[in-house]
């Protein structure tokens, strides 16, 4: 039985955020993606296996060592989705920006 996990849901927590950055600069192997978190072995292997199977991250075998890397055309998903609302509120804030600034000038009349 396959899980399906949601994309959100997976980069909502911070840890997976982290393991994101990390393996976006190089492939790593889950031992030293482990290294760099003060949780167990066990609890980065159930992150990992997370955004795995949301396909953030791309594993594969060299020998006995997995290394995992990040998906690329899966983040460009995300970026996708979300470039809409990015272009919603950079235009409610800027137009919050602009009222600002003119309550400002009036005050300063």
């Amino acid at each position: 039985m396959e899980i399906r996990r949601d994309v959100f849901q997976a980069i909502a927590d911070p840890t997976r955020r982290a393991i994101l950055a990390l393996v976006a600069l190089q492939a790593m192997t889950p031992g030293a993606i482990a290294e760099n978190f003060n949780s167990s072995r066990q609890t980065i292997s159930k992150h990992i296996q997370i955004l795995t199977e949301c396909e953030l991250l791309h594993q594969h075998q060299t020998g006995r060592e997995i290394h995992y890397q990040l998906n690329p055309r899966k983040m460009k998903e995300i970026a996708d989705w979300i470039a809409p609302y990015q272009k919603l509120w950079d235009n409610r804030l800027t137009a919050m920006d602009e009222l600002l600034g003119e309550m400002k000038a009036k005050k300063k009349k």
